[in-house]
């Protein structure tokens, strides 16, 4: 008979007390500890979580990558890095009803069509409302043996069928719903999502299968269960989007094996999600041509430039306390460049309402579109347009002074492809331009010969 005993977890980081307390120790959350039962694993499963290895010398170990698994879907492999390495595990985060497990199923699909052995697994969904899915999607045919759908939420029974399967790639859809039989808590609670994840990532390294995490979020937008499970998987990618539109973001949080903060991006159709290749065009197709407050900046989303257009509404006040309000970028950001144009550049601020919008939902979080902010702002403030052929890049300082950002040669190489044909940025980014750059180059050294340029 197994021993059973009780104890307090927290919610959040996953630390653990013999006793209730109000605040956790480990990450200073209040009110955050729940009791739950636990019992002492069986010898067999603690033989089944080690690697077995043995010491080598570093020269000896091999450095080979080895051959990525492309998805079939471009925009994932960008994310990815360059595709699916053998053996990892990626945590798939993002608020309900997003998309999550509408993408996985067409990414299997891709990969099943190509020859691999897919095996979804769903404690969420039974096996009729998958094949729904799918078929909206177009995801089932007649010669798609490949793809193997499980419902099961017992984790020693999953790995029995990932053993007896031996599939390329596996799904669990979604870890919250997985349980283990070792620990008598709740599906979803700290110790199960920690004991099943961990469980899951060893065999998915043990056999080099990839394996995909797909995980709940909490109401403040971060991915729930404990802390520890973001550290344990290779990469985490989170699915960002807005039911008021209709592109999705998937962005790379942390990846082992290739660059963060890549993003790719979708469009939500009846049909499932459709890939984006030119998200720039994307975001400025509704774009008004030389209406006041309305600027073009290029953001650096990984090692992709994205045009986005910044919106700003500057309005005198009724209020005693103006408002400021800011979609898209750090309202705390907003607040800095409102003051910085009040006293350096004379523009009386302080008695109008302040609204601040990136078009089309998407967030911009670099100090790059500094310089953007402030033209749309001032631009709204004065009733002047800027010229719609203009790009504007810098980020700024309490001085007024513009200061240089980073890789400036590929966003205007993206600028000239729109056909944007004048840029301004900062006088120190000058000397690392491209001589050849077919575009008009205006440089400035502060606030004030900005507003001498675009006015």
């Amino acid at each position: 008979m197994k021993k059973v005993k009780t104890s307090f977890f927290c919610q959040h980081c996953g630390y653990m007390s013999p006793k209730w307390l109000g605040k956790c120790p480990s990450c200073s959350e209040w009110n955050c500890f729940a009791e739950e039962l636990v019992s002492e694993p069986e010898s067999g499963s603690r033989a089944e979580m080690q690697f077995d290895g043995k010491p080598l010398p570093i020269a000896e170990i091999p450095a080979e990558e080895g051959e990525r698994t492309l998805t079939g879907l471009a925009e994932i492999d960008r994310v990815l890095g360059g595709g699916i390495v053998s053996g990892s595990a990626i945590l798939v985060g993002g608020e309900p009803g997003i998309g999550k497990s509408t993408l996985m199923l067409q990414m299997m699909k891709k990969l099943a069509s190509n020859g691999r052995k897919v095996l979804y697994v769903s404690g969420e969904e039974s096996a009729h409302q998958i094949k729904l899915r799918s078929n909206r999607i177009d995801a089932s045919t007649q010669n798609l043996q490949d793809l193997l759908v499980l419902v099961e939420v017992s984790l020693d029974k999953i790995l029995d069928q990932v053993n007896r399967v031996q599939p390329s790639i596996v799904v669990i859809d979604s870890i919250q719903t997985v349980y283990s039989g070792d620990l008598m808590s709740a599906p979803g609670s700290v110790g199960q999502v920690r004991e099943s994840s961990s469980r899951l990532i060893l065999t998915a390294k043990k056999n080099g299968i990839p394996l995909f995490l797909i995980g709940h979020v909490t109401k403040d937008g971060s991915i729930a269960g404990p802390k520890v499970l973001e550290h344990m998987v290779d990469t985490v990618l989170y699915f960002e989007g807005d039911s008021g539109h209709a592109y999705r973001i998937i962005r790379a949080i942390k990846n082992r094996f290739g660059p963060t903060n890549e993003i790719g991006v979708f469009e939500m159709m009846d049909q499932g999600l459709r890939e984006v290749d030119n998200p720039s065009a994307f975001f400025l197709a509704e774009r008004p041509h030389n209406a006041p407050g309305s600027v073009v900046v290029s953001s650096l989303e990984g090692t992709r430039p994205i045009l986005v257009e910044i919106q700003a509404l500057v309005s005198q006040s009724n209020l005693g306390v103006p408002r400021r309000t800011s979609i898209g970028v750090d309202h705390n950001r907003v607040s800095l460049l409102v003051a910085v144009l009040d006293k350096i550049c004379g523009l009386n601020l302080g008695g109008s309402d302040i609204f601040i919008n990136v078009a089309g939902g998407v967030r911009v979080e670099e100090p790059a579109v500094d310089l953007g902010v402030v033209s749309a702002m001032a631009s709204s403030f004065l009733d002047r347009p800027v010229d719609p052929g203009t790009i504007i890049l810098g980020e700024v300082g309490l001085t007024g002074e513009v200061r240089a950002v980073s890789q400036m040669d590929v966003r205007i190489r993206e600028s000239v492809r729109l056909g944007f044909n004048r840029c301004i940025v900062p006088s120190s980014n000058l000397s690392s331009l491209s001589k050849k750059a077919k575009i008009e180059i205006h440089p400035i050294r502060s606030l004030k010969d900005l507003l001498e340029n675009l006015f």
